[in-house]
């Protein structure tokens, strides 16, 4: 009888810590279509041959990892936003990264900070707070709840405090495959215009949640896409199979699927 109650024991106490894994996000990854890494021989013929890749050189030019594990979104939005402005014209000096001590004997005048998107400055221009971001419990239909990142439509209304133009898409289960491949693809044969996914990782082949990550190219042959992953040191830049990412763009996320935005400037 001990060992029985010991067993039953050890398999609730399993299904609590797989639930807390669960929620923290460290989903185990599904079977999908392999991906490629972009810094392989494969991964740099890809983008060589593509025909739809206008968007990786400004996208490249502007990238930086995300911060925390909390601020793939935005990362993202800062690489993006700064894409689109790359001179900073819009942006303002963001000197939440200086401390007294670092312009202490510097010339009277002198800005240290160039003027563009950072991090920390898109946070301030949404609704959702730094704190909130970062898991502190926030109203939600009349709970308080905790939802730390980004879901995409807030992201999408971050996004538009700038002066930019969006396009909303959520991946649903009537949201036909091949309307997404020409959004996509379409997109990323334009300059000037980018393309925010939002993907469950565990649904495309990784190990981990919810993520959000630009797209830098599509490789015809492959019928692949460029994921310009945000988080490089845990995710290097990968090659995905479209039909893999839309596959993890179909999942569930608070109260709606995730998807994609199309972002140009107003």
């Amino acid at each position: 009888m001990l060992f029985f109650v010991r067993a039953v024991s050890a398999l609730v106490v399993a299904g609590v810590l797989n639930t807390f894994a669960l929620a923290e996000g460290s989903l185990a990854p599904a079977r999908t279509q392999p991906l490629t890494p972009f810094a392989s021989p494969e991964g740099l013929d890809r983008l060589s041959r593509s025909t739809a890749k206008s968007d990786f050189a400004p996208l490249a030019n502007q990238f930086e990892p995300q911060a925390t594990i909390a601020f793939c979104a935005p990362a993202m939005a800062a690489i993006v936003l700064n894409a689109l402005d790359p001179q900073g014209v819009e942006a303002s000096h963001d000197r939440s990264r200086l401390t007294p001590a670092d312009t202490r004997y510097l010339p009277r005048g002198l800005e240290l900070t160039d003027r563009r998107y950072t991090q920390e400055s898109v946070i301030a221009a949404g609704r959702k707070t730094r704190a909130q971001v970062l898991g502190e419990p926030m109203a939600v239909e009349g709970r308080m709840v905790r939802d730390g990142g980004y879901q995409l439509r807030q992201l999408d209304e971050l996004l538009r405090a700038y002066k930019v133009a969006t396009k909303l898409v959520i991946v649903d289960d009537q949201k036909p495959e091949a309307e997404i491949r020409r959004d996509l693809v379409d997109n990323l044969q334009r300059g000037g215009d980018y393309v925010i996914v939002n993907y469950l990782r565990s649904a495309v082949g990784q190990a981990g949640g919810g993520h959000i990550s630009p797209v830098g190219a599509y490789d015809a042959a492959t019928d692949s896409v460029l994921i310009l992953d945000v988080h490089p040191s845990h995710y290097p830049w990968v090659w995905m199979p479209l039909a893999t990412l839309i596959q993890g763009m179909r999942t569930r996320d608070g109260a709606e699927n995730r998807g994609y935005i199309l972002v140009r400037p107003r």
